[in-house]
């Protein structure tokens, strides 16, 4: 039976690639690997080498900016409609984290920091030296963590319905409100009613989709549920072990004043 979000895919590549990126592997290790979505004319061919020859990424020429996708789907699905609008002006980059997309990693560690080692690490073989990151959800906490580690690199943020980390006492507090027993029943549903809960509570406006669009859904971006539940696991972290750092970077919070999972008094606090 044919799935229709699977069947979207090729269109939605072929229109990221008219608007400038394309898709490129980093092997960082074997075992370990990242996709992402890279401006076009980095892997321009020299018109004198081999045919036959891997080109490797060139340095990119225009401001690079990096978006770091949440939990709900995979980087170029949440991020299709800023590429058009910026890769003009900009280098953009955008990457699967691992256990989303193709990336994917045989490395035990799941914690927000080997994510932002690994991208990290993949932006340097791809030549890149300064960035500014856009970071959304679990990309926001991402970010933040490259931000905090490496402070050289990133020139600037924006993040949005995301905060610092996930402590124990916020996890709690916002699985008894939302009426989930823990993040995986709430972020990897299995069911078309639970997807269609997820929508409510994450979008503004929620749109009609057919039953079988849900499922179709659930069946091509929700995957690695195994690993992904741990990333969600290594996510939690007791209070007592929360540090506050010191950014030198500008940093600016994007908030929807509706906002169900991280409501805009999170962002307040993490203003002050």
């Amino acid at each position: 039976m044919v799935n229709f979000v699977d069947l979207q895919k090729p269109l939605l590549y072929r229109l990221m690639k008219l608007a400038g990126v394309i898709p490129y592997t980093v092997e960082l290790e074997p075992g370990t690997k990242m996709n992402f979505w890279i401006p076009k004319e980095t892997l321009k061919k020299n018109k004198k080498s081999d045919k036959n020859f891997a080109v490797e990424p060139q340095k990119p020429t225009k401001p690079v900016l990096l978006f770091i996708h949440g939990f709900a789907a995979e980087g170029i699905v949440t991020w299709q409609f800023q590429v058009g609008s910026l890769a003009k002006k900009y280098s953009v980059y955008i990457p699967d984290l691992l256990f989303f997309g193709g990336s994917y990693s045989d490395n035990a560690d799941r914690s927000p920091a080997f994510q932002a080692h690994c991208l990290v690490k993949s932006l340097r073989i791809l030549g890149i030296e300064k960035f500014t990151l856009v970071g959304f959800s679990y990309g926001g906490m991402v970010a933040f963590k490259i931000a905090e580690e490496y402070p050289e690199m990133v020139q600037a943020m924006v993040v949005s319905g995301s905060i610092l980390a996930m402590t124990d006492t916020i996890s709690e507090s916002n699985l008894n409100q939302l009426g989930f027993k823990s993040s995986a029943d709430l972020l990897l549903p299995t069911s078309v009613k639970g997807l269609k809960t997820l929508f409510t509570l994450a979008v503004h406006k929620p749109m009609w989709f057919p039953k079988r669009l849900f499922k179709d859904f659930i069946e091509v971006m929700i995957t690695n549920r195994k690993e992904r539940a741990e990333l969600l696991e290594a996510l939690v972290i007791s209070n007592k072990d929360v540090t506050i750092p010191r950014f030198q970077q500008k940093i600016h919070l994007l908030w929807g004043e509706s906002d169900q999972i991280f409501n805009l008094e999170f962002a307040k606090s993490m203003k002050e």
